[in-house]
């Protein structure tokens, strides 16, 4: 299905709490992903990923189309002139599209492509001041904080990251700072993008992680609000590990969470978006 992204009206998700330097976390894990590419053979850039129908090669060709949007959107943003490319995108059929396009490219070209396009990402990001992570910049849900945009970077190319690398048989590190930022936008991208929706549903969903300190609050409504604080007593909260929350989540591992009937809502989001059914 198009999303309908939301650019003249206050930012579908707002982060509440106040912004670290998340072009460390993105940084890192871009370049943990680079240097597992580097040492591929053909074989291995054919292998079936866990993205239906792409190999290593494919998932990576999507990765660098979409670090070139995200480093044309945070230099518009920064300039104060945020885009809107993405009216009419579909999650589905647009980054298909865009995969199929490359399909006579060799892997070594695909790889070369993508450490340039992370390299400009990361340059695009370089030394922002704080209140530059506030600024406005286009994403899939529409106009987002700075850090709202990095944090889709971060969780889209975390995913794919293991998207390719468990079927290779490698397991990428877990860094702390990677998981609150993934799970904070995981949690709250199927709220937000119901909003963009015309969602008038209301709620308050927690995730408690055993690997991070604090516990993820959102707030949800025609605004979702994110920030870590203790968890409001009654909150439907998700608990478990880290990255069986963000996979559940992000629909690429069965998830059972413990909330009643009528809150599921809250988690179901995404798969609205992406017209499927959570995997069971």
């Amino acid at each position: 299905m198009q999303l309908t992204p939301r650019y003249d009206a206050p930012p579908v998700a707002r982060f509440v709490d106040p912004p670290t330097d998340l072009a460390v976390p993105l940084g890192r894990q871009r370049r943990r992903l680079g240097h597992l590419l580097d040492g591929l053979d053909a074989d291995q850039w054919a292998t079936p990923s866990r993205c239906e129908g792409w190999t290593v090669r494919d998932v990576i060709a999507h990765l660098v189309g979409a670090d070139r949007f995200w480093a044309v959107s945070a230099r518009a943003g920064l300039a104060g002139e945020p885009t809107r490319y993405l009216v009419g995108f579909d999650p589905v059929a647009t980054p298909a599209a865009m995969v199929a396009g490359t399909s006579e490219q060799a892997p070594a070209e695909v790889l070369a492509d993508y450490h340039r396009a992370c390299d400009d990402l990361l340059d695009a990001l370089a030394d922002l001041e704080p209140e530059q992570w506030q600024l406005i910049a286009e994403g899939p849900p529409g106009h987002l904080q700075m850090q709202g945009i990095v944090r889709h970077a971060l969780w889209d190319g975390w995913i794919h990251e293991r998207d390719v690398a468990l079927p290779l048989g490698v397991t990428p590190d877990q860094e702390a700072d990677e998981l609150a930022a993934v799970l904070e936008y995981a949690i709250a991208l199927g709220p937000g993008l119901q909003a963009t929706l015309g969602s008038e549903r209301t709620g308050t969903l927690a995730a408690v992680a055993d690997e991070l300190d604090d516990a993820v609050v959102v707030e949800i409504g025609p605004t979702v609000t994110i920030g870590r604080r203790p968890t409001p007593d009654g909150t439907p909260t998700l608990r478990g590990g880290a990255v069986d929350l963000i996979e559940g989540l992000s629909l690429r591992a069965p998830f059972a969470p413990d909330l009643a009937d009528e809150d599921r809502w809250m988690v179901e989001g995404l798969a609205v978006a992406f017209d499927q059914a959570p995997p069971t």
